[in-house]
Order: structure tokens, then sequence, then C-alpha cells
């Protein structure tokens, strides 16, 4: 079953994780289409883009999220574009799977208070691959 996933990751938040991320991408590409590929792109600029760029960003990016068939996201780094994707993939229904490494963060009360998010708190990066093979059947 190939599904849209759209995968959500800090970038203008900080590229801490954005090696983590494209692995989790080319891991989930393996089964199912990545509609937000280029959040794993190492060479992805944190630069401001100006608003007109930003409309265009916006529009693509809800596009997708109404498009997709679900969420996964990795939370480890704060990000206030991930914390809107969020909610917005929630006011549409799609199920949204959160990964966040438990020894470096935790997350915001507004997301393990909210029963709709499926959390996982993990430790090791392996601890990722294997919730997505439960994920991802």
């Amino acid at each position: 079953m190939n599904r849209k996933i759209y995968f959500a990751g800090s970038i203008r938040g900080g590229r801490t994780d954005a090696t983590l991320y494209q692995r989790i991408i080319e891991y989930i590409g393996r089964t199912d289409t990545v509609l937000t590929e280029h959040v794993g792109d190492l060479s992805l600029s944190l630069l401001e883009k100006g608003r007109s760029k930003d409309a265009l960003i916006y529009e693509q990016d809800t596009a997708w999220l109404r498009e997709c068939d679900l969420l996964i996201g990795e939370c480890t780094s704060p990000s206030l574009g991930v914390g809107y994707e969020l909610a917005y993939a929630e006011k549409f229904g799609k199920p949204c799977h959160l990964f966040y490494d438990k020894t470096r963060t935790q997350l915001s009360a507004m997301l393990t208070g909210n029963p709709y998010f499926h959390i996982y708190p993990y430790a090791a990066e392996a601890d990722i691959f294997a919730a997505l093979d439960r994920i991802l059947l």
C-alpha cells in the first residue's frame, strides 16, 4: 500500500536533526511516498525567504497536509511550524505519529496532553524504525 506521508521536522527552528530526518524519510520512502522529502535535504537553507515565498510554502504545505494519509513528525527540536502542521493535521483528521528523543527534550503538554497524537519517545534511533514498522504495516 503506497500511502502519502507528510513528514514534519524543524527547518527554521533549527537543523540539528536534519541527518536523522533524512534517514527517516528514506526509510518511509521504501514503502510509501513522502510528500515533504525536502525536510531531509541537508542543504536546505534557514535564511528568511520573504513573505511572497513564505506564502507559496504555506499554500504547498497545507495542500500536502490535506492530501496526506498520515503525518509522521520528529519533534525533538522545537518548531513553531511543526506545531502548526500538527494542529492543521488534527483539524483535518489526519493520523499523527510523533517521535522525540527523550534524552534531549520534553514535548509540550499541548502534545502529550492531547490523546489525538500517537507519541513515541525514544532513546536510540533504532527505536524509531521499529515503531515505523508497526505504524506502516
